[in-house]
């Protein structure tokens, strides 16, 4: 009996387990609708995903507020009803890029490492002034930065291994009569840390998704890629 209840209790342990580390379609609150208490979502027509890996002791590209800041660059070529973020640390196991995705050269070199991660924390910014993606390079370091939005922890988001729901998800919805929330065309960044004050590393995947097709759309760890990565 003991023996039956054990191997019940490891195989409920090991669904737990493959469907914590399952990352769902990014479905968007544009026509989000309620069936029998459940939030129903269309996944976004739109979906661009980064690959990414922050080595040990890797050097941030700011430090604010006492924690270690890096940044993914995007450009945003049409003005959108609505866009989402999310972030997922460490890379499910296996998920594999496609070669519509964009992938890090560290990722790359250490796509093996399924085991580091990291307590996700991100923002989403807007760049003023920069209207052309020609300017990108030469403006994005001295740009005043707007801040839409912010999220630490998200509960529609799958577990991280050590089984808290430590990872990342928000939708913006564009109001054009309020600057902070509009999202025009332009520049725009993700910006990522954790939550705690210490060491970010380990694999993620970010994901920008939006309702409409973003042709042109680009994503870049330096502004200066931006024009290049055009797609």
């Amino acid at each position: 009996m003991k023996k039956n209840v054990l191997a019940g209790l490891l195989c409920l342990a090991i669904g737990m387990t493959a469907t914590a580390q399952k990352l769902d379609k990014f479905g968007a609150d544009l026509g989000k609708k309620s069936l029998m208490g459940k939030e129903i979502r269309v996944p976004y027509t739109d979906l661009t995903s980064y690959f990414g890996f922050i080595k040990p002791g890797g050097k941030p590209d700011e430090v604010k507020g006492g924690k270690k800041m890096y940044y993914i660059y995007v450009w945003i070529p049409v003005a959108a009803p609505e866009v989402g973020i999310r972030m997922i640390s460490p890379v499910p196991e296996g998920m594999t890029p496609t070669d519509k995705d964009y992938v890090s050269a560290d990722f790359k070199a250490n796509s093996t490492d399924t085991k580091s991660y990291f307590d996700t924390w991100i923002t989403f910014e807007r760049a003023e002034g920069i209207f052309k993606i020609e300017d990108v390079a030469a403006k994005a370091k001295t740009a005043t930065w707007t801040k839409i939005e912010t999220n630490d922890d998200s509960s529609e988001m799958p577990a991280q291994p050590s089984g808290s729901k430590y990872n990342s998800l928000m939708r913006i919805t564009s109001d054009t009569s309020n600057p902070t929330k509009s999202l025009v065309m332009g520049l725009y960044r993700i910006g990522f840390t954790t939550y705690k004050t210490g060491e970010v590393q380990g694999s993620f995947l970010a994901q920008l998704g939006a309702p409409i097709k973003l042709p042109g759309v680009s994503v870049a760890v330096k502004p200066e890629d931006i024009l290049a990565n055009k797609r």
